[in-house]
């Protein structure tokens, strides 16, 4: 089964690196391109039996499966030229939230689905959150779960929680680094402890405590309970924490749907204002 990737920015290239590595895919099975050629180039250096083709046309043309790793603007246009190509036979995967596969099958003769991943699948880890169209068959859902089991947990999802699932998986790392670098540097501005050996603590506490969470040996609220002793220091900074923190993830995820609702709005108007069910 060959697979393309159309776009090879940083989501494009971490799908093929994960698949790459962990084995779901053997490169010389991998056909891509980008607008920027040279971004598929580099990735060639690295695995030199990858296909670099020069058009989106010649990677759904040798592929089976085609993953869509571009901007939701970008892709109704870009499915509307490859139109003639895409056949039942083949399946294309949008990796963007703002699209839903039934926008997707309005538009195209293909099977369809939709793999929202995250930077967490880089280490083979985390989940990767799929939608499938009507058109999609079992043997393709089959084929595409295998290769995600491979590098993540794929979790499907309704189109109603498409926004907040993909907060909570694909932008999540970028809030919880953001916050960790806060610890580390309020530490840093607090105390004698070094920056390296500040980050060196903070990231293996980060590890091991998903670790706990993978073992199942513990939940969140069991964590803080075992570590937060009455009247005790982490008792004094929960209470810092519960003060300044506040509704602040609610308004994270607040203005992250606010944002995209404006993103729906701009793609329902390429798609012919497609109600967002």
């Amino acid at each position: 089964m060959n697979v393309g990737f159309i776009g090879t920015g940083n989501m494009g290239r971490i799908l093929i690196e994960s698949f790459i590595e962990s084995g779901a895919i053997r490169p010389s099975f991998i056909y891509m391109t980008n607008r920027t050629i040279e971004k598929a180039l580099l990735i060639k250096e690295i695995y030199q039996d990858v296909h670099v083709c020069e058009t989106a046309e010649e990677v759904v043309k040798q592929s089976d499966l085609v993953f869509i790793c571009v901007k939701p603007l970008e892709i109704h246009p870009l499915i509307k030229e490859l139109d003639y190509l895409l056949l039942p036979n083949k399946c294309l995967i949008s990796i963007t939230s703002p699209i839903q596969v039934e926008q997707l099958e309005s538009v195209v003769k293909c099977q369809v689905a939709r793999v929202i991943p995250s930077i967490t699948n880089r280490a083979f880890s985390g989940v990767s959150l799929v939608s499938y169209g009507k058109s999609c068959y079992e043997e393709t859902k089959n084929k595409i779960d295998e290769l995600l089991k491979k590098i993540s947990k794929p979790v499907q999802i309704r189109n109603d929680v498409t926004r907040v699932s993909s907060d909570i998986v694909s932008c999540g790392p970028a809030f919880f680094s953001y916050l960790l670098q806060r610890f580390v540097d309020g530490a840093v501005e607090e105390t004698a402890i070094t920056k390296e050996q500040a980050v060196l603590l903070a990231s293996e506490m980060i590890i091991g405590m998903g670790k706990l969470l993978e073992s199942d040996m513990y939940t969140l609220p069991t964590l803080q309970n075992k570590v937060c002793v009455k009247g005790g220091v982490t008792g004094k900074g929960i209470e810092v924490l519960e003060e300044e923190v506040g509704d602040m993830f609610k308004r994270i995820f607040q203005v992250t749907h606010e944002k995209y609702n404006e993103d729906i709005e701009e793609v329902n108007l390429q798609f012919e204002s497609i109600p967002n069910k």
